[in-house]
Parts: C-alpha cells; structure tokens; sequence
C-alpha cells in the first residue's frame, strides 16, 4: 500500500513533501506516479508544491520524471528572455544575470494558449541565494486596491514589444521565425497587431484579459504581466536611461490597463507589494523537484552567488478561452498610455 504524501506547510516556505529513499529515475518515476491524484489535489489547494530528496542528478533523469507529471508538453511561445534549450523539451530557467531578481509572473500570460503546469528541477545548488519564489495569484487579487481590480476586470492590459538582439529578444527568436511573412502570419492568427519600423524591427500589441478562473477549481486569478514588464519596475537609474535614449514609444516592453488612464508609479508599487506579500520561497536543494499551476501561482528568482543549475519544462496547455476570461484578446491598436 502507498503511503500518502505528508505536507509540510510552515509559514513563509511552498507546501513540501519529503521523498523516500529511491534508487534512481526510475523509482522517483514510479513513485511519483503513484501519488499522482495526492500529487494534482495539493496543486489545487496550494498552487504550488515542492518535492525533496528524489535522485534527480541530470537533465536526463528530469525528462524522465517529467514525462510521468506532465505528459503533454506546451511550445515556449513569443519568447521574452534568454534560455538554453538542452532538448527534450527541457530548459534552463531563464539565463540572465546572476544579480538580477526575476520579480513573480506567470508563464506566457500575453499567449492565447499557456502552460498550465510547471516543473522546476534543481541539479546544483546555488552557494547563496537563487530561490524560485512562488505567489498565490488568489491572494494577490484579494490584496490588490479594488478600484485597480475593477478597472482590470472591465478593460483588459495591453502589452507592448518593441523587439531587439540587443536589448530585449530579436524577433526571429521570440517568434522562432526567419520571415516577415511568418512572424504576421502568427501575429494574424494569435490577435497581435504588428508594424515594422523603419530600420527593420518589430513592434507588436497584444490586449488580453487580466484576470480569469481556473478552469478546474474556479477560483479567480490576477494573471499578467503587468507589472512585470511596467517601466515603473525598473530601477529608476536603467528608466532614465532608456527613455532618454529610447523614448516613451521604444522601450523593449510597456504595459497599460485598457482603459486609457495612464498607468502610475503608484499602481505599479501596489501589484507589486500584493506579490510581496503573497510571495513564499524555499533553498534549492539537488534532487529537488516544485511543480507549479501556473494559473494559481506566479514564479519569480531571487539573485544568486556561485554555480546554479535550475530546469523547467513547461506542459498541460491550457486555452485562455477556457478561463471565463473577464476581457476577450484582440489585436490592440499600437500605443499604451503611460504616466
């Protein structure tokens, strides 16, 4: 008989379940299958759960398990940061500087179609830091100013890109493209408005819904990117520098509620603390595997010293049009308003 999972939920840290002694992959597999309803039943109530001590020491043995929790893999779609790629549908979490926070966000919420399940797999152990932090999207809707919700729940949020090699993602990467023709093609079929500007580049706009339920549970969600990619996140020095040399209009990525009112400083700072405050995280260890609904919880990374070697793969697509989203997604006119 299978012993049930015990969950480990003490304040500040994701609920965490310790594994067994297992001889390899293999085992781990097996044994995750066997608690795979306990496994999706924590996932809803919790969002997101961690998993120690399983034999996991190579991309490999993490395809492996993989394979057992999320059968059914999501194309990583409209890239927006670097990743190595090491086959398999494994990935490194996201390749930027080790000093930089990643703040909390969920997977492709500006795609029609997104991964409804993430895993993350530890194979090195930063030396100090480097935690992947998870937030209850739930929590951070019931934190948030109403009248900021409001004006969410009735407009949507456009996202702005201008793509770049430098500064942000060329736009043959982001769209796994080599033609104008293609990179329209899918922005026609996935309700993004594009133009190109005069030295070749890209800009696109996308408004999708901001907040939606969870197909299985029904709870409601603060799902975008927002904040994520609002100048008002950056440090102030880096915004000064690139409006001064990009403008208002050519910055990498800017963001807007839909409604026309200009987004403030002070918007920002609240979506922000709402993550904060609903944010948990625990130490990678090796061997550590958290799966993550990335409907209910947002991720982030916290900055690291040493060597660090964290995987993900992303699976079980889930259609925004399955959501009750409050907003329908359309191609938005070029332009946001800013502050």
């Amino acid at each position: 008989m299978t012993t049930a999972l015990h969950w480990h939920t003490e304040p500040g840290a994701p609920a965490t379940a310790d594994a067994p002694e297992l001889a390899d992959a293999a085992a781990a597999r097996d044994w995750l299958a066997a608690h795979r309803g306990e496994l999706r039943a924590a996932l809803h109530r919790f969002g997101a759960v961690y998993l120690r001590g399983l034999p996991v020491h190579s991309v490999e043995d993490f395809a492996l398990v993989r394979d057992e929790l999320i059968p059914t893999a999501t194309p990583y779609r409209e890239k927006a940061t670097p990743r190595s790629d090491y086959g398999s549908g494994v990935f490194s979490s996201t390749d930027l500087p080790a000093a930089q926070a990643i703040r909390p966000h969920n997977e492709n919420s500006y795609t029609l179609t997104f991964p409804g399940l993430l895993l993350f797999g530890c194979l090195t152990a930063p030396e100090e830091g480097g935690a992947t932090p998870v937030t209850d999207c739930r929590e951070v809707l019931r934190l948030l100013p109403r009248d900021l919700v409001e004006r969410m729940r009735a407009h949507g949020w456009v996202l702005t890109r201008n793509y770049s090699p430098n500064l942000s993602v060329a736009w043959q990467a982001a769209f796994a493209a080599d033609s104008a023709q293609h990179v329209e093609e899918y922005c026609a079929e996935n309700l993004i408005s594009c133009q190109w500007r005069e030295d070749g580049e890209l800009r696109t706009d996308q408004l999708r819904p901001g907040i939606i339920r969870h197909p299985h549970t029904g709870d409601e969600v603060w799902f975008n990117h927002l904040a994520f990619w609002s100048e008002f996140s950056l440090d102030e020095d880096i915004r000064e520098v690139l409006l001064e040399q990009l403008g208002p209009d050519g910055l990498p990525f800017a963001t807007a509620i839909a409604d026309g009112v200009p987004l403030t400083a002070e918007d920002v700072a609240a979506v922000n603390a709402a993550y904060e405050q609903a944010t948990v995280r625990r130490a990678w260890q090796p061997g550590d595997l958290m799966l993550v609904d990335n409907i209910l919880s947002a991720h982030a990374r916290d900055p690291f010293r040493g060597d660090r070697r964290i995987l993900v793969a992303m699976g079980d697509p889930v259609a925004v049009a399955d959501c009750a989203p409050t907003v329908q997604p359309s191609a938005a006119a070029p332009g946001v308003s800013r502050g």
